[in-house]
């Protein structure tokens, strides 16, 4: 339970995502007044356990947003900037789409601040990928950033830029640099592939490269939970932050856990090539933002079971 929420005024732009719907319940669950900026209505407004007079939804598409007129009439304490593509593939075959969703939204609401002299803290879910594939391992924030994928680059730059205009310009901002995050609500990436192939087909399952990659999967509400503790605790003076659970796994271990989660035992079919713009290899060294007081709370094992009991139910639903 965070202290410092009550009665906060909090934009959380993507609001409507994976992260953003979880980071918004638990803002208003804290006491926060949030308004949720999304080019969708949010739809999980039942899940605020009956906070909803504290929760305003502004349905916009974000890249044609007038944002100082956003700044100037709304008096937010706290800006969470979730909106953008969250999706490496996409940022290889479409890279000047991830340059408007991700770098040019966000030098907008950057220059907006500027213009408003805005002076609350800006929080920026950065990612993994600026690192690319690490120079060296456990990689902590001094680690080299060599991104391979557009996307890596779009949020590096974000990165740079927010620093740059938060010591130049006077507000607070601080980055976090997320890891492989999976929970409920999440409709891609490799947990809730594995997830859904199996509920398809529990004979067997096709698995990406070949099944060796390294990664650290942290659960949704671990990661919120770290997003808040570095806007509450953070010195928020334009720096980066790991955010990931501290424990890796390789693509194959992960389809093993998820499938004795599931009680299946498929054949596994590697395709032996990986996607481009992907890593091979990630270790994380999360003492910094550990040193803020931030510690997992699910292991993956309990995490991937709570996955699969909701994309059941979704695809039960669906169906």
């Amino acid at each position: 339970m965070f202290c410092s929420w009550q009665g906060a005024s909090v934009l959380v732009t993507g609001g409507g995502g994976f992260i953003g719907s979880s980071l918004t319940e638990s803002l208003i669950n804290n006491g926060a007044h949030v308004t949720v900026l999304d080019q969708v209505q949010y739809k999980y407004i039942d899940k605020i356990n009956g906070n909803k007079d504290n929760f305003v939804s502004l349905v916009q598409d974000v890249q044609y947003i007038d944002w100082e007129k956003i700044l100037l009439e709304r008096s937010f304490d706290y800006i969470f900037h979730m909106a953008g593509n969250a999706n490496v593939p996409l940022s290889v075959e479409n890279p000047k789409c991830d340059y408007c969703l991700n770098l040019l939204i966000t030098f907008k609401l950057l220059d907006a601040i500027r213009m408003t002299s805005w002076k609350g803290t800006l929080i920026f879910p950065s990612s993994a990928a600026v690192y690319g594939n690490p120079i060296k391992m456990p990689i902590d924030e001094d680690n080299p950033t060599y991104p391979i994928s557009p996307y890596g680059v779009s949020k590096l730059a974000c990165e740079r830029y927010i620093s740059v205009f938060s010591q130049l310009y006077g507000f607070q901002a601080a980055s976090l640099r997320i890891f492989s995050v999976y929970g409920p609500r999440q409709m891609k990436l490799v947990v809730y592939d594995f997830v859904k192939k199996i509920l398809n087909n529990p004979e067997e399952i096709q698995i990406y490269g070949d099944g060796n990659q390294l990664r650290d999967f942290i659960f949704v509400e671990d990661a919120v939970k770290g997003i808040m503790t570095v806007a509450e605790k953070g010195n928020k003076t334009g720096e980066v932050y790991n955010l990931a659970s501290g424990h890796v796994c390789t693509i194959t271990e992960l389809a093993e856990m998820i499938c004795e989660s599931m009680g299946v035992n498929p054949e596994f079919k590697y395709t032996g090539l990986s996607r481009l713009g992907e890593p091979i290899k990630w270790c994380v060294d999360i003492q910094k933002i550990k040193s803020l007081g931030f510690a997992p709370s699910y292991t993956l094992k309990a995490g991937i079971e709570k996955t699969i009991e909701w994309v059941s139910k979704t695809e039960k639903i669906r169906n």
